[in-house]
């Protein structure tokens, strides 16, 4: 199988495996992504994803180009619900997401990186979008997003020359949460899961839905909005747990309900 998927103790551990390859992606693996990110929605039992690539190389360098030939306006207008891998652009997945970042994140990896709300990288970690360089363009989600989380000429250079970034770059400008020698990536990764583990999970799904889907409406719309998500998190026997363990000053117990 050309990705892996393990749940177990509320997390959920996507990883590519094709590092013969270094993860890129081809047809089947893109297929088997979007159902596993639909699986992944709907399960009541995952509270975090840790997305990964399998080996010390890579990530995921994006396309697999060995993929049947198609012109560039045809892979533009295929379906790819949710952007490169499924999960670039991918705005209803609720849970909060950490990419750990095990080597090159290049094409549509990086846009995979992009689109995930945590990212943790071993200090050999790269990224890049180096599809003008092989006459093409990031359309899964590297236009569009790269200049929203980075400052305007740092993505602009990225995107027009097909440089790379180191991680330690990355970091310094806050596209990267945290870097860390190759053998302490699992533990930092570790780290972020309980860190995200010890808050209420529907209060995370209720953010992470609010900060997705208003971040191009002005401040007093975005507040005007009542997203599903949110209601629930209100209304929820946790939004009560939180506040009756803070006063009886213990860790609370979350139910997800």
């Amino acid at each position: 199988m050309s990705v892996h998927l393990q749940v177990e103790n509320y997390v959920a551990t996507v990883t590519l495996s094709r590092p013969d390859v270094l993860n890129a992606i081809d047809l089947a693996t893109e297929a088997e992504l979007q159902r596993i990110w639909s699986e992944l929605e709907h399960r009541r039992d995952v509270r975090v994803v840790v997305l990964t690539g399998e080996g010390e190389r890579a990530f995921c360098v994006g396309a697999d180009l060995k993929n049947p030939a198609t012109t560039g306006l045809e892979y533009w207008g295929a379906a790819r619900p949710g952007g490169f891998g499924g999960i670039a652009l991918r705005e209803t997945l609720n849970v909060p997401v950490i990419a750990r970042v095990n080597g090159f994140a290049l094409g549509g990896g990086f846009e995979m990186v992009l689109g995930c709300d945590i990212v943790v990288a071993c200090e050999e970690a790269s990224f890049g979008l180096p599809e003008a360089l092989v006459g093409r363009m990031p359309l899964d989600g590297g236009m569009t997003l790269l200049q929203r989380q980075i400052p305007y000429r740092k993505a602009m250079a990225m995107l027009l020359t097909g440089q790379r970034m180191s991680a330690r770059e990355a970091a310094d400008i806050g596209l990267v949460n945290e870097v860390v020698p190759r053998e302490g990536l699992d533990a930092a990764v570790q780290r972020w899961v309980d860190a995200l583990l010890a808050c209420a999970p529907l209060s995370q799904q209720a953010i992470k839905q609010v900060v997705r889907r208003t971040s191009t409406l002005s401040p007093a719309d975005a507040q005007a909005l009542r997203l599903p998500a949110l209601v629930t998190a209100l209304q929820s026997e946790d939004a009560h747990e939180g506040v009756l363990a803070f006063q009886q000053k213990r860790k609370p117990q979350w139910q997800g309900r």
